[in-house]
């Protein structure tokens, strides 16, 4: 062991055996943006054993002023690739593994399950419900969070905890993004520390734990604030998300999606629906599977909240932003 970790060593809570904890642990990260990017350099430098970095996107200019893991050389290149240079130049003494590809329901139970923490770094609506669904059905602790303009919010779910679905079992009625809102690029940092702080929290196994709780921040009036969720009760009946190539020939197919936005239907036979005419098929196709296709997936989750509360509940959604299928 050199000096490198002698300072958190140090603490009594870590010492010898907190750092083996973190050495041999493996911790994936979805997502290499605004958060990831400040996760991502706090892992490293505590010396996690090994780092799996899934992003399928590239650095843009536009990245820059949020996301200090990159600089003007890097524009264009994969952020996994981008990622995983610049932290083993900072330690080369863990192992880094870069995955350019997005999160789908089809990889996220190989990638979650040989994992020991995962973070959710991605701000994703769709990639947030399928990693926790995940996680929650193979044990391991998520970390979430998600940061829009000065404020956002951290919080450690599963692993023994309730899922992300017990405590934001439904789709926000607006939803934005950092292109068409905005964001502070301070604020993303410390939501980013934050988040891995709690996975490392989670890590060292400190008390009292963490699980089970939000922390949330406002940088307008600089105040933090949060909540425990320990007892929220997991829902009766959580809509899964699933790929294009998991639909069977009986499964009624909605496009929630307008023409302009969407000249092709996901399939031949799909029917294309707005929200509002959702109600028409809580009766309707016998008991027959409803789909709902969406491109983030919250207007489906919204729709399917509809369709549950009218007695319906044989449903399955689609993001079909990025779906490889």
């Amino acid at each position: 062991m050199t000096d490198r970790y002698i300072r958190q060593m140090t603490l009594a809570e870590i010492g010898a055996d907190g750092q083996a904890k973190l050495a041999a642990a493996s911790v994936l990260v979805v997502g290499a943006g605004g958060l990831g990017s400040t996760v991502l350099q706090i892992l490293a430098g505590a010396g996690i054993g090994e780092i799996v970095i899934l992003d399928h996107d590239r650095v843009d200019v536009t990245n820059l002023h949020r996301q200090p893991l990159y600089g003007m050389d890097d524009i264009g290149a994969p952020k996994t690739e981008a990622a995983r240079k610049a932290l083993l130049r900072a330690n080369p003494a863990i192992t880094v593994t870069a995955r350019p590809e997005r999160l789908t329901p089809h990889n996220a139970a190989a990638l979650v399950d040989r994992a020991t923490v995962v973070i959710d770094a991605a701000d994703n609506f769709a990639v947030t419900y399928i990693l926790s669904d995940r996680c929650r059905a193979a044990g391991k602790p998520l970390v979430s969070a998600s940061v829009l303009g000065f404020s956002g919010y951290v919080g450690a779910f599963c692993g023994g905890a309730p899922s992300y679905r017990a405590v934001f079992p439904d789709a926000p009625a607006v939803a934005g993004s950092c292109a068409s809102v905005g964001v502070l690029g301070s604020a993303v940092s410390i939501l980013g520390s934050l988040q891995a702080h709690m996975a490392l929290h989670v890590l060292l196994d400190l008390k009292p734990g963490i699980l089970g709780r939000v922390v949330s921040f406002d940088g307008h009036t600089l105040q933090f604030g949060g909540f425990s969720f320990a007892d929220s009760p997991e829902p009766l009946h959580a809509t899964p998300f699933i790929g294009l190539a998991d639909l069977v020939p009986d499964d009624i197919v909605v496009d929630l999606r307008g023409v302009a936005e969407a000249p092709t239907l996901p399939r031949a036979d799909a029917l294309r629906l707005a929200p509002t005419e959702i109600d028409q098929l809580a009766s309707a196709y016998g008991g027959a599977r409803i789909v709902l296709c969406c491109r983030s997936g919250q207007r489906a989750l919204r729709a399917a909240g509809r369709l549950q509360s009218m007695g319906r509940h044989n449903l399955a959604l689609v993001a079909l932003e990025g779906d490889p299928s």
